[in-house]
């Protein structure tokens, strides 16, 4: 039976998370940070429109707020989430461009709740991958960047084209894992073929990169019908391969997920197929204000309905994030 409270601690300011009796440490590991000119004009309309009337004609300085550190933080404070972890993004034809150095310069607010993901450009790869390769070594030798962020959608490159197999392999010598979007991105200038969102296509990757870890980032979600599509292939590599990770973001939003179903199929199928310890909890936030509160909330529901005990909850949360990224859990609760 859930027992879910969110209250706010006179302590840290910091809202606290009960599940069936015990204080459960959450970690989101799907945060985007970045500045109002490096969002492509698609994206910032999105933000902009999770913005109520009249905060949306000038949503510049809202959206950046949201975005920073201490926009996160407070976020965060609202959902009773521990940590979080940043995303560097480099698709300048699709989303857009937040860069490492940025990410890097927002870990310093609060290096023991923020942590970041690195990546790299692929736009012109012939010629600049070496140096773009050593670009994303110098990033991961940061510690607070404990992996990589790809999204072949967004950055027009195969998830099988082995050209680019030398970033598994840069990552896995780092002993950082890889997060991949996969499934159909809603957003303009993203590729639609099936090498760029399916991911079945990334099984050589995986198996020929044993040493490095993936995590399959929106279970293979459509986000133009908003249904599944690959959430079977996705659990499937998990079970296959023990380089591979689960992680559900996004697909349980309002928008995605009105009635809680998706969400509730996704953590279902996930227990019954025995992969609880390959999930990794992230949200695709902050997105609003509020949003990263709505999205564990429901995650937590959906959990709950799936018959989760506390500590397959916490291990999807918090565990196995720690374990996979190497971050030291929190000793406050």
């Amino acid at each position: 039976m859930l027992t879910l409270i969110f209250s706010l601690a006179c302590t840290s300011g910091k809202a606290t998370i009960t599940y069936d009796g015990q204080n459960l440490r959450a970690i989101d590991m799907h945060l985007h940070t970045g500045e109002w000119t490096g969002i492509s004009s698609d994206s910032q309309s999105f933000l902009a429109g999770n913005f109520p009337f009249p905060f949306n004609l000038n949503p510049e300085g809202l959206v950046e707020d949201t975005l920073s550190a201490e926009g996160v933080i407070k976020e965060m404070n609202k959902a009773g989430l521990d940590k979080g972890i940043l995303f560097a993004v480099y698709a300048p034809r699709s989303v857009g461009v937040t860069t490492n150095e940025f990410v890097m310069s927002q870990t310093p607010h609060n290096p023991k709740r923020l942590y970041g993901l690195a990546s790299l450009s692929v736009e012109n790869w012939e010629t600049e991958g070496e140096a773009e390769l050593q670009r994303l070594r110098e990033a991961l030798s940061d510690p607070q960047m404990v992996g990589v962020k790809l999204a072949h959608t967004h950055m027009h490159f195969r998830m099988d084209d082995p050209a680019y197999y030398s970033i598994y392999t840069v990552a896995g010598e780092a002993g950082k894992p890889v997060y991949v979007h996969t499934g159909p991105s809603p957003f303009e200038g993203t590729k639609t073929d099936e090498p760029y969102i399916n991911p079945n296509y990334l099984e050589h990757a995986i198996s020929t990169h044993p040493d490095t870890r993936f995590i399959l980032g929106h279970l293979g979600f459509d986000f133009e019908v908003r249904e599944h599509r690959w959430l079977d292939d996705c659990i499937r590599l998990a079970k296959t391969h023990e380089n591979v990770y689960l992680e559900p973001s996004a697909l349980g939003s309002k928008t995605s997920d009105p009635t809680g179903a998706v969400l509730l199929e996704s953590y279902t199928k996930i227990r019954e197929n025995g992969v609880i310890d390959r999930v990794i909890y992230g949200s695709d936030g902050p997105q609003s204000p509020g949003f990263l509160n709505t999205y564990l909330q429901n995650s937590i529901t959906a959990m709950t309905d799936s018959a989760y005990t506390a500590d397959e909850v916490q291990a999807v949360l918090s565990g196995n994030a720690e374990k996979l990224f190497n971050i030291e859990p929190s000793t406050e609760q």
